[in-house]
Parts: structure tokens; C-alpha cells; sequence
């Protein structure tokens, strides 16, 4: 006989709400009030210690005439989609080749994961070390075996800064799609693997047909958790270039940190933090839409 599911009692109601008041007392303090007073901020006009002056939708109108604003945007977009497409492309690829010696390749994986527990600041000084533009620089120093005497900036040329700064936060970004895929990978039914081996198929027909397919949730869990991440960056950008050359690599983020912090347009900032918060929302609601129907 199946059992009853246990049925809301009235006096249930004053433990439950005990335990979930300071977490919303804790939300409220650190999430909505903040994200309120953003978006109240956003519609004033605040420079320095002056007066507020209410502009209404002003300073959303002045970030979309402003061109360093539309080149930022742009940038945002190649930074955002280049590190989340190369760190999710070599950590699945990895996750797969792993996959056919999963104790052999246990260090390794535990090598690669280390990089995504390294904090973004610590990683851009490492790459700073590599990318030095003179000799000393650990990228200038292999390129100089085959070319003697060669230096570069390849962070203070305009046409390499965005790329290297691609490059740097793609490193550290590998070791969460390695681990996700993995698992999904590992989640196969070994008889499905088995039924392909009996059948005669090889190992790249096995990681393409049947591997590839079946890890697709890891893969896309992998996306938008790394699409959020690069979004949100700041600490690696601010190591490396500090936005430079000429305002080159500065993404929304940057961008509202320079104007709110350096230049004192507290109300200009606060517009730029709104729109990255619809950006984030618009990567956020379909993936959180698409699990909770997948759960039910």
C-alpha cells in the first residue's frame, strides 16, 4: 500500500518561517537592497559630492550615444563569447579523451582543475610573467628560439590586448567544463559502451556518435556557468591591462568600475551596471527556465 504524503500542518508554519528569516534578512541586505538602490541611482545624474539630479532614462540615453560605451559593448560580446567557446570547447574535448583511461588520467584532471581554483588575480600576474613585453617574458622567450631578439607587447598593442586577455581567462576557465563533461560522460551506461565496442566501432567513432551526444547537458550546464563568469570579470582584466591600450579591452564591467570609482559619475555607472544585469538575466532565465522544466 502506498504511503500518504505527509500533509502542511498550521503549526509547522512558525518553525519554517524561523528558519528561513535570516536568510531572507541576509538576501534582502546583500542582493535587493543593493539592486534597488542601483537602479534608483541609475535615473539621477551624481558627480562627486554634488547634489542628485533627477534625469529620468538620461543616462541609458547618453550610454547608447556614447561610441567608448558601443565599443565596449563589443568587446564585452568577443571577450564573453571567445573565453566561454575556447575554455568549453578544450575542457569537453578533454573530458572525452579522459574519459578512455579515467584512473590513468586522474592527475591530470586534477592538474587541470587547479587552474579554475586559482583566484583570477593571482592567474593575471602569472600571465603577466608570461606575456612581459620584452625577453624576459616567458611567450617572447620560446618565439626568440627560432627568432633571436624578438619582443612584443601583447598587452599594449590594441590589435593583440583583447585576444591575449581571451587567452589568459580562457586558462583558467578550462577546469569547470573538464569536470561537468566528465561526469556526464561517466554517467554513460557501460553497456552502451560495451554494445559499441562488440559492434566494432572505433575510439573517435565511439567520442562522436555516442560520447559526444549524451554529454550535451554537461556541455551546456559548462556554457552558462562560464558565460556568467566571463560576463561578470573584472580582477583579470584590471591585473593585465586596466582596460588599455586605449580603452581596448574594457568590457561593461570595467567600463562601470571606471566611470562609478575613477571618474566619480556615480549615476552613469549605475545605468552601465543595469544593462549588464539585463545581460545577465537574458543568459540567466532561459537556462534556469529550460532545468526547472527538466526536472519536472
Amino acid at each position: 500500500m502506498a504511503l500518504a504524503a505527509p500533509r502542511w500542518r498550521l503549526r509547522d508554519a512558525p518553525a519554517a518561517w524561523l528558519l528561513i528569516i535570516p536568510v531572507l534578512a541576509l538576501f534582502s541586505v546583500a542582493v535587493v537592497y543593493p539592486l534597488i538602490e542601483t537602479i534608483r541611482l541609475s535615473f539621477f545624474d551624481i558627480k562627486g559630492l554634488s547634489a542628485p539630479k533627477y534625469v529620468g532614462f538620461g543616462n541609458y540615453l547618453t550610454l547608447f550615444a556614447d561610441p567608448t560605451f558601443r565599443n565596449t559593448i563589443s568587446t564585452t560580446l568577443i571577450f564573453t563569447l571567445g573565453t566561454t567557446a575556447i575554455s568549453v570547447s578544450i575542457g569537453w574535448t578533454l573530458a572525452m579523451l579522459c574519459a578512455f583511461a579515467p584512473r590513468r588520467t586522474l592527475p591530470f584532471r586534477m592538474m587541470v582543475f587547479s587552474a579554475f581554483g586559482i583566484s583570477e588575480t593571482v592567474s593575471g600576474y602569472m600571465w603577466i610573467s608570461m606575456l612581459r613585453p620584452d625577453q624576459a617574458g616567458l611567450l617572447n622567450n620560446l618565439i626568440g628560439i627560432f627568432s633571436p631578439g624578438f619582443s612584443y607587447a601583447w598587452l599594449g598593442d590594441a590589435d593583440t590586448a583583447l585576444w591575449a586577455l581571451v587567452v589568459a581567462a580562457s586558462w583558467s576557465a578550462v577546469g569547470l567544463p573538464l569536470l561537468l563533461c566528465f561526469a556526464s560522460v561517466q554517467a554513460i551506461s557501460k553497456s552502451v559502451l560495451e554494445a559499441a565496442y562488440m559492434d566494432g566501432a572505433k575510439p573517435l567513432s565511439i567520442m562522436r556518435f555516442i560520447m559526444m551526444p549524451l554529454s550535451l547537458p554537461g556541455v551546456r550546464v559548462a556554457i552558462f556557468i562560464n558565460l556568467l563568469n566571463a560576463l561578470r570579470a573584472f580582477d583579470i582584466i584590471f591585473i593585465l591591462t586596466g582596460g588599455g591600450p586605449v580603452r581596448a579591452t574594457e568590457t561593461v564591467g570595467y567600463f562601470m568600475y571606471r566611470e562609478s570609482m575613477t571618474q566619480f559619475k556615480l549615476g552613469y555607472g549605475a545605468a552601465a551596471t543595469v544593462i549588464l544585469l539585463i545581460a545577465v538575466l537574458i543568459v540567466s532565465i532561459p537556462a534556469i527556465i529550460q532545468r526547472t522544466a527538466g526536472a519536472k
